[in-house]
């Protein structure tokens, strides 16, 4: 049992696996949207809630060498205006499950490599063929500065449904004293934490990730739905007991969108704010930024350093 809790640091969103002190292994959480606005077209209000699940696992296959298991969901419902005509998404409700699994290769000079690959289900689950999947994957090197400072640079990339999607990364753990640190992968994750005591953390969260999604339904049949949203949140974390944990975030979205495609709108090539050769036609008005809350159960551990 001790064996494989140590095996459990393999892979969240492609977080460092060897140098944090603690690991999510379980997350539940559920995500609450205030009602906004439309910024043109409909007078009514949106209101958005979903989730966002994970499971992180893994196995050595050698000394230096561990295969690495990840298992996202996630789940975003959107209830719009309801005079939205029927060749449009209302609501919105789409679905992704995203498996990342592949080879941690550990070093000598406290360096590391992960390689990853990266299949997802991305779909609103209705008719569901071939056309919801999509493949990436993603790859870092991982040097260890010092006791309290841990750094990885790679990227990732995604065959998103409008085109190739590259995200440069640097992966950051750093540990400046015994109550303060900041860790993420960024421009995806980041997270600065003040350990108040042992039972309870608070800090500042963000989360930044643009997916996109197969519309199977009859209606709007061979359409994407594309998301994104920069989500800047204050949270608090407090154990319940043993290892299992509780924690509310709450925040604001920024550049928050759900925009349905044509399923032949494509772009050449997108890395993160930027796209080229984009000639999109959006077909449904989107909504305004807002409050957002969220609450998660999950199960955290202590790694060994």
């Amino acid at each position: 049992m001790k064996r494989f809790l140590i095996l459990l640091l393999a892979a969240g969103l492609g977080s460092s696996l060897a140098a944090q002190k603690t690991q999510d292994i379980l997350v539940l959480s559920g995500r609450y949207g205030l009602s906004a606005e439309y910024k043109d077209t409909y007078t009514g209000k949106a209101t958005e809630y979903g989730a966002l699940n994970s499971l992180t696992a893994g196995f050595n296959v050698g000394a230096h060498s561990m295969i690495a298991i990840n298992v996202n969901h996630f789940y975003f419902n959107v209830q719009g205006d309801p005079g939205i005509p029927g060749d449009l998404a209302n609501p919105i409700n789409i679905h992704g499950i995203i498996l990342r699994t592949g080879l941690i290769q550990h070093f000598s000079n406290d360096r590391t490599l992960q390689i990853l690959i990266a299949p997802r289900l991305m779909s609103d689950f209705k008719n569901l063929d071939g056309n919801s999947f999509q493949l990436g994957g993603l790859i870092t090197y991982e040097k260890k500065f010092h006791d309290g400072l841990t750094m990885a640079f790679g990227a990732m990339f995604n065959q998103e449904l409008y085109g190739p999607y590259l995200v440069p990364l640097v992966n950051l753990d750093w540990r400046i004293s015994d109550r303060w640190s900041i860790n993420g992968m960024l421009p995806v994750t980041a997270r600065v934490n003040y350990k108040v005591n042992d039972n309870l953390t608070a800090g500042f969260n963000h989360f930044g990730l643009i997916t996109t999604y197969y519309m199977g339904e009859d209606a709007y049949s061979g359409d994407y739905m594309e998301r994104q949203s920069i989500d800047l949140s204050l949270y608090a974390r407090q154990r319940l007991f043993s290892v299992f944990f509780v924690e509310a975030m709450v925040g604001r979205s920024f550049g928050r969108s759900y925009k349905q495609f044509a399923g032949d709108q494509k772009v050449d090539f997108a890395i993160p704010l930027v796209t080229f050769g984009d000639n999109r036609t959006v077909k449904n008005a989107t909504f305004n930024d807002g409050l957002i809350f969220t609450l998660k159960l999950l199960i955290n551990i202590q790694l060994k350093e």
